[in-house]
């Protein structure tokens, strides 16, 4: 069935809901949640893939969800949406949230306008580019929108992006009522959202509101961030593993008596323990109602869709937020901000699998603007299928064959060929016998840099507690690193890595302890034949086990 095909659409009152990634190893877990506490909230909303099988493939809490959604309602919040861009979506992605929405019984989906993906990769982080907010801009998503909404069969609700600059004469609720004008599609406001723009554009967390039809909106999203402070200006950082800040539930309680088309409240609370969520969700049952109420009718939206122009220039906004170039004019503080929030995100991702390498060649803002800048990063939203991890290997490659330097050689080549040494399984050990750890591997390499691995680390503690203590990071201090880089120790060297949430951690273990781990990578032996006192520090550290 396409919109056209109803006569209404029905938006059943949802009430208060939790937002989840429908993963079981990420808090809160909100199944177990409503368990502990029933009534806390009264409907899930999810962000998985637009593709229904994709999500059954990789979201863990895809069958609990699935089975419980007849009580506990659902609300899918996509990824990789595009509601702004340089690329309309295709049309089968859009065949394919549909058939999503509809399977799960999702009365609305909702995303941000926003560029969150190209070439079939998403941004670093899910850090989308929000669209200038000008005419420009307002085509652009208009265009988008209304393709999007082209292909689903329930209403497209639309959200106002977060903001760190000022792009553009009109503020963002203008920007967004301009948008719902000329889609008529709802509309979901984002508190933390609303609240970056207005550090922005240096306004009260209230402008605006008073022209802003807020009779169109459905949903309201509250979620942490925290506010950093630089030049004296504020920048709202929309992490949702932080609290809720205290302006942001008074702002919502004053909204709530005046958006009377309202028909649900998401705590976005991902990364908060459950005893923290379930404080937060208190408050909030305070404030939104467990009583139902009709269910609202909206006239489904039959708005041909616009050509797309691209006379907003995304990929100008691209090369500014990855620092290719400087803004031109406008709020050159703002974007700066935004570029090294994005490097933050680059270099947090990089390190969990080239923590020696990133540090080495690109541990500077200089240095990761000169790798966000490079051709190999630009390629990887140009559809050539590459990982991130991947485009840095290949930069890291071309630095060296322009810059030769043995000892970065040495290190870059440890960490390419490193996840290797997880090629094989590890056997279990039986009963009676020791083995090693499951993500526990042995692995050797020519030269030994057992002196440069202690040193990544101990540097970023350093740096990291005299930043805490001045206020800046000191990265000139990086110099010490490329010095033990440049003295590898003669080899072959033998080392013990371990698998440490999405990455690899080479660890640093005693002689004794390293000859018993080296004797297990050929097999599990009896646990008499390990010395007690190696077994008990092996079993400490995490990389013995017994069976």
């Amino acid at each position: 069935m396409s919109h056209s095909d109803a006569a209404a659409w029905q938006l059943p009152w949802r009430g208060l809901g939790l937002s989840s990634n429908l993963n079981a190893a990420d808090q809160p877990h909100p199944y177990r949640l409503l368990a502990e506490s029933p009534g806390l909230f009264d409907f899930v909303e999810y962000s998985a893939p637009l593709s229904l099988d994709e999500t059954r493939q990789h979201a863990s809490l895809f069958p609990e969800m699935w089975e419980r959604r007849g009580n506990v309602p659902v609300l899918f919040h996509p990824v990789h949406l595009n509601l702004y861009g340089p690329e309309l979506e295709p049309v089968k992605a859009l065949k394919d949230l549909d058939a999503h929405a509809r399977a799960v019984g999702s009365a609305w989906v909702g995303n941000d306008i926003g560029w969150w993906h190209s070439g079939g990769q998403p941004f670093p982080g899910y850090l989308y580019f929000t669209p200038p907010f000008t005419e420009a801009g307002v085509r652009d998503s208009v265009a988008h929108a209304l393709h999007v909404q082209s292909h689903l069969s329930v209403p497209l609700a639309l959200e106002n992006p977060a903001a760190f600059a000022k792009r553009g004469e009109l503020h963002v609720l203008d920007f967004m009522a301009r948008v719902h004008a000329r889609t008529g599609l709802p509309l979901l406001l984002d508190l933390g959202h609303l609240l970056s723009y207005q550090l922005a554009a240096g306004l009260p967390l209230e402008a605006g509101l008073d022209g802003f039809p807020l009779d169109k909106v459905i949903e309201i999203h509250i979620a942490g961030g925290v506010i950093t402070r630089r030049s004296g200006r504020g920048y709202y950082v929309d992490d949702h593993t932080q609290p809720v800040r205290e302006e942001l539930f008074g702002l919502l309680e004053s909204l709530l008596p005046r958006c009377p088309s309202l028909r649900a409240v998401t705590f976005e609370g991902d990364g908060h323990p459950s005893e923290v969520a379930a404080l937060t969700l208190r408050r909030l049952r305070k404030l939104v109602s467990t009583w139902p109420r009709p269910p609202l009718e909206l006239t489904p939206v039959k708005e041909p869709a616009p050509a797309l122009t691209r006379e907003s220039e995304p990929w100008s906004l691209y090369e500014i937020g990855y620092g290719a170039k400087e803004e031109a004019g406008g709020d050159a503080e703002g974007a700066r901000a935004e570029t090294d929030f994005r490097l933050a995100v680059v270099a947090e991702e990089l390190d969990r699998d080239w923590p020696l390498s990133r540090l080495l060649l690109a541990g500077t803002r200089d240095g990761l603007r000169t790798f966000t800048a490079s051709k190999e990063f630009r390629e990887l939203f140009e559809g050539l299928g590459r990982s991130l991890g991947q485009a840095f290997a290949a930069w890291t490659r071309r630095q060296l064959r322009e810059h030769p330097e043995d000892g970065l050689a040495a290190a870059v080549t440890f960490e390419t060929f490193l996840p290797n040494a997880f090629t094989r399984p590890v056997p279990a050990p039986g009963p009676g016998q020791v083995g090693l750890a499951e993500d526990v591997r042995v692995g050797g390499f020519p030269v030994d840099l057992t002196e440069l691995v202690f040193a990544a680390k101990s540097l970023r503690r350093h740096l990291t507690g005299r930043a805490w203590a001045c206020e800046v990071l000191d990265v000139s201090g990086l110099e010490s690193l490329t010095q033990v880089a440049r003295r590898p120790a003669p080899g072959p060297w033998t080392f013990v890595v371990r698998r440490r949430g999405r990455g690899l951690e080479v660890l640093s273990v005693p002689p004794s302890l390293l000859q018993v781990v080296r004797s297990l990578a050929q097999g599990p032996r009896p646990v008499e034949e390990v010395p007690a006192p190696v077994l008990a520090e092996g079993r400490a550290l995490g990389v013995l086990r017994r069976g």
